[in-house]
Order: C-alpha cells, then sequence, then structure tokens
C-alpha cells in the first residue's frame, strides 16, 4: 500500500468557539436588558429611549471590537499553522530514503507569507529525488469568497503568480489543484496552469477570473475532473480533453446560454450545471448543448429562480443525447410552478433509473428585495410549460423518485400521480418535507425562544407547512395519487431530518464547489 503524506493548515488551526451573534439579536437582547432595569422603571419615556441607544450603542461597540480581535487572532493563527505545514513537510520528506516506497502528498496551506514558495520548492525537490505518485495543492485564501474585495483577488492574484513562477517543478508534477478568490491581471495565465500541469487529474476553480474576460480553452491530456464554480470568462471551450469524465460549472454571470462549449470529451458521464437566471438569459436546448456526448448522471440547479432549461420534443437522432442517462437531479426548483416540464426527460431518457427534484423556494437562497429584483431583471414567472407529444406514455427503467419539498399541493400531488402512471415498474418514491438551510439551521433551533427574530432573519422557515405529517393526512394524500394507475410503488413520506444517507450526497449537492474554514 503507497504511504499517504497529508498534512493541512486548516486542521491545524485551533477550534474556535461559535460565539458571535447578530446585529439583530445584540439590539434584542441589550433592550430586553435595559427595559428589565431596576434603576430604569420610574425614568420617563424619553429617557428610556435614550439610555436603550445608549447601551445599543455601546454594545455593538464593543461586538465590533470583539469581531476584530477574533479575525485578528484568526489571522495569527493561520500564519502559524501555515508555517508548520511547511516545517513538516520538510522534516517528513528530508528523511525518506529515495530507494523506498512510492508516496502520495497532499498539501492544504493559505497563500501568504513565503510559505506556498518554500513548500513548492520542498515538494519539487521531492518530485526530482523520491518516488512522489500523486501530489495535491489546495491553496486558500484567508478570505472566503464574499469576504474578498476586488483588491483582495487581485492581491491574492498576485501572490499566486510569484508562487506559480517560483515552482515549476512543483507544478509540473502536481496531480490534484484547487484554486480560489484568484484574479489574474494576465488574460493568459490560466493557460499557462494547464501547460505547465501536464499532470493533473483534478483541477478546480472557485471564485477566480482574469482581469479582461476570456475565451478559456483547454486541451489536457490527463484531466478527470474540472469544478469551475462561480468564475468570470467569457467563454470555456473544452476543446479536447480525452479523458474528463467530471465537469462541474456552476453559476455564470452572462445573459447567454451556459458560456461553456462542450468539445471532445468523449469519457464525459457525470456533468453539473447550475445557475439563477434572470429574464433575459436564454433558455438552454440540453439536446444541442450536448451534442456528442454520452453523460450518465447529470445535475441541474435552478437556484430558486428561473427554470432555465428548454423542454423539447425531440427527434430520435436528437434524443439520442439522453439515450446512456441513468441519474438526474434537479436542484432548487422555484415553488408554486407546474412541473409538467419535468417529463420530458423522462420521455427523451429510456434508460434513466433514478429521478431526484428538490423544490425549495426560500429566502436565504435568494433574492428578496423588490426593487432590487426589479433593477437586476430577475423573472417574475419562473415557471416553464410542456405539454408532451406522446399520449399515454410508459418509461420501463426508473426505480426511484426522491421529491424533497413535497406539499400536499394540488400541483405537487398531480405531478407524483403523473410519474407514477409513467413510470411502470417504479419501485420506490420517497417524499421528503421542505429543507432547513444552513445558514438558518442555528435560528431554528431556538425558535422556541427567539420566534420573532427567527420569523425576521430567516422568512422561509416560517412559510406554511402542507406537509403530510400524520398517518391520516399521508393515507389521504396517497388516496390522491394510485387512484385507477395500478402503481405497486411503495410511497414513503419522510421529514428532512431523516433523509437516507443514500439520499444526502444529491440532495445537499448544491452546497458544494467552495472549501469552506
Amino acid at each position: 500500500m503507497v504511504p499517504q503524506l497529508t498534512i493541512s493548515a486548516r486542521d491545524l488551526l485551533p477550534s474556535e468557539t461559535k460565539t458571535s451573534i447578530s446585529k439583530a439579536e445584540i439590539v434584542r437582547r441589550t433592550t430586553a436588558a435595559v427595559a428589565k432595569d431596576p434603576a430604569n422603571a420610574a425614568v420617563s419615556d424619553a429617557e428610556l429611549v435614550r439610555r436603550t441607544s445608549a447601551a445599543v450603542a455601546k454594545a455593538l461597540a464593543d461586538a465590533a471590537a470583539v469581531a476584530k480581535a477574533l479575525a485578528n487572532a484568526a489571522a495569527v493563527a493561520k500564519a502559524v499553522a501555515n508555517t508548520a505545514v511547511a516545517k513538516m513537510i520538510k522534516s517528513i520528506l528530508a528523511r525518506r530514503d529515495p530507494g523506498g516506497w512510492p508516496i502520495r502528498l497532499s498539501m492544504t496551506f493559505y497563500l501568504r507569507d513565503g510559505v506556498p514558495i518554500s513548500v513548492g520548492h520542498t515538494v519539487g525537490n521531492a518530485m526530482a529525488t523520491l518516488k512522489v505518485e500523486k501530489a495535491e495543492f489546495t491553496v486558500l485564501t484567508e478570505k472566503k469568497g464574499r469576504k474578498c474585495s476586488i483588491d483582495d483577488v487581485v492581491n491574492y492574484g498576485t501572490r499566486f503568480v510569484s508562487f506559480f513562477n517560483e515552482c515549476h517543478n512543483a507544478f509540473a508534477g502536481l496531480t490534484r489543484l484547487y484554486l480560489e478568490n484568484l484574479r489574474f491581471r494576465e488574460s493568459n495565465f490560466v493557460s499557462n496552469i494547464l501547460v505547465t500541469c501536464k499532470q493533473l487529474n483534478y483541477l478546480g476553480f472557485f471564485n477566480c477570473d482574469t482581469e479582461d474576460w476570456i475565451t478559456l480553452q483547454v486541451e489536457h491530456a490527463q484531466l478527470i475532473e474540472l469544478s469551475i464554480v462561480n468564475c468570470r470568462f467569457d467563454m470555456v471551450k473544452l476543446t479536447w480533453v480525452p479523458k474528463l469524465t467530471c465537469l462541474v460549472f456552476l453559476f455564470w454571470l452572462t445573459s447567454r446560454e451556459p458560456p461553456l462549449a462542450l468539445g471532445y470529451v468523449p469519457l464525459l458521464e457525470v456533468l453539473r450545471l447550475s445557475n439563477a437566471a434572470r429574464s433575459l438569459d436564454k433558455m438552454l436546448k440540453l439536446s444541442t448543448f450536448l451534442h456528442e456526448t454520452s453523460v450518465r448522471d447529470l445535475t441541474l440547479g435552478f437556484q430558486c429562480e428561473k427554470i432555465w432549461v428548454q423542454p423539447e420534443c425531440l427527434t430520435r437522432r436528437q434524443a439520442y443525447v439522453f439515450q446512456q442517462l441513468r441519474i438526474l437531479n434537479l436542484v432548487k426548483i422555484p415553488e408554486g410552478y407546474d412541473l409538467t416540464w419535468t417529463m420530458f426527460f423522462l420521455e427523451a431518457a429510456p434508460s434513466l433509473e433514478e429521478l431526484y427534484m428538490t423544490v425549495w423556494d426560500h429566502p436565504c437562497e435568494m433574492e428578496m428585495n423588490q426593487e432590487i429584483r426589479r433593477e437586476q431583471l430577475y423573472s417574475e414567472n419562473k415557471g416553464v410549460e410542456w405539454e408532451s407529444p406522446t399520449s399515454n406514455f410508459k418509461h420501463h427503467c426508473l426505480a426511484k423518485f426522491i421529491l424533497v419539498g413535497f406539499q400536499a399541493k394540488d400541483y405537487m400531488v398531480s405531478h407524483v400521480r403523473r410519474v407514477l402512471k409513467a413510470a411502470v415498474n417504479l419501485q420506490d418514491v420517497y417524499l421528503y418535507d421542505r429543507l432547513v438551510c444552513a445558514k438558518c439551521q442555528e435560528k431554528v433551533k431556538n425558535a422556541r425562544r427567539y420566534d420573532a427574530l427567527v420569523r425576521c432573519i430567516c422568512p422561509g422557515v416560517n412559510l406554511p407547512i402542507k406537509f403530510p405529517c400524520t398517518n391520516e393526512d399521508q393515507r389521504a394524500v396517497q388516496k390522491r395519487m394510485p387512484r385507477g394507475i395500478g402503481s405497486l410503488a411503495k410511497i414513503h413520506f419522510l421529514s428532512s431530518n431523516k433523509i437516507k444517507a443514500e439520499h444526502w450526497p444529491r440532495i445537499a449537492v448544491d452546497s458544494l464547489g467552495a472549501i469552506e474554514d
């Protein structure tokens, strides 16, 4: 067995105590404390308001000071952890026998100080003197995506270019590289990475771009997985990537169809596309987009906004691109819109075995300011209409149908009935209630104590629940579904905190992409 040496600066950071609270909670607690103080019992309303305002201002100032101190402490901790990574990798590799067993290296470090270059030189020397089977760099930035200003990403990009230019030997031997929050001044620098890193099997970009939007031509003989998330390129053309099997392309910023062209990718099997479409964005015809591919596992995400996939009435020749499709995952479909259009996939993909759908309209994931929505041309009508050209259509391979966000509303019950009628060999239907997003999970736990606060910060957690929780309600829903159909599929009603282990990776797929601290 080949030894694996994994050293991560993140793993060396001290554990953090979750002490931060929101400004709204600080105001609420401070106001309540002032009101309860016996010393304020006899003061006038005007004086009480003055004292409350002063107390709130002081509390917010104190909280800001604490937050700044914590941020400084975190920066120091990351610097110490980074230095430790450089020392450990140098010490360990210096003691290895050049004639010994091959080794696999996995390094995670922050892009700061001289540590990246030190690690790069150490790994480059190891590649020249030792048997290194695999080498991985995960290059993190101190600030995370949404907290990075333009100056931050430009600065991080400049640091990475210096690191890259100093350590060509290490990069030439890398098999995996993840980069985040970088802006490159030179428009051809991303191409330089592909040219230099000839051994890469995996390449991941998160929130990366160049100063001038470019067309990125990807030609790489060894690349197996490519992930481009929240990046700004005018177009990404996969001209020649003969070994590519998995492609992730999420959140593009143009009004055209995905700025992605699939060239020679004969082995592509897994494809993830996700975006929040606006009213002027073009609808994507998958039969054209996926031309000459054989995708088996397809994920399409809609971010609770407009459906950007155009349902099609396909000819036999057009439908060929869906012949190998086995798993389909439709993520964050907006609530309240007819779901008939999704039947297009069943008719187009005769070998489909598993269908996942998450219907979710959650304020934490959406732009809720109506003025901003109008200015940025968000769609008021997010749905799409489609009518099947085939009457009494039957599908013979679908075995599992998983619907997350199910509610006992007519349009959802009708859709489940529609799938039950078409999928004659369907074995199991899993109906989960609405998800609770990770951003407000802690708030929901405290809802009993701070219900008004939860409702203010995260309105979605208190939207009316139509999920059939009781046995009686579930039986009533079931009677509305298989009547006159004769389906033998078993229907399971499950709460979102009881998601089955084999379903969770599909349901949680949209949280992937960036590496979080």
